[in-house]
């Protein structure tokens, strides 16, 4: 094995496990109740016009993951 290779390989291994979890949350983002469509979420719909902005159900998603990551950060 070449030296120094060790921790960019790790590193790789953990950017493709974080890919496979949002590619997951992606996936079932539409089956899970209320996400996007909670209060401070804006939504306006006109004819040829849809806009999207999910202010509220970003700042829990980013609450729930910093939480997440402060409990198993491991430091």
């Amino acid at each position: 094995m070449l030296p120094g290779v060790e921790p960019l390989g790790r590193t790789l291994m953990i950017l493709g496990a974080v890919l496979l979890l949002l590619g997951a949350l992606v996936y079932l983002a539409p089956s899970i109740p209320l996400l996007g469509r909670l209060p401070g979420d804006i939504r306006i719909e006109r004819p040829g016009v849809r806009f999207y902005l999910p202010v509220t159900s970003c700042i829990l998603v980013s609450l729930l993951l910093t939480l997440l990551l402060r409990l198993f950060g491991g430091r």
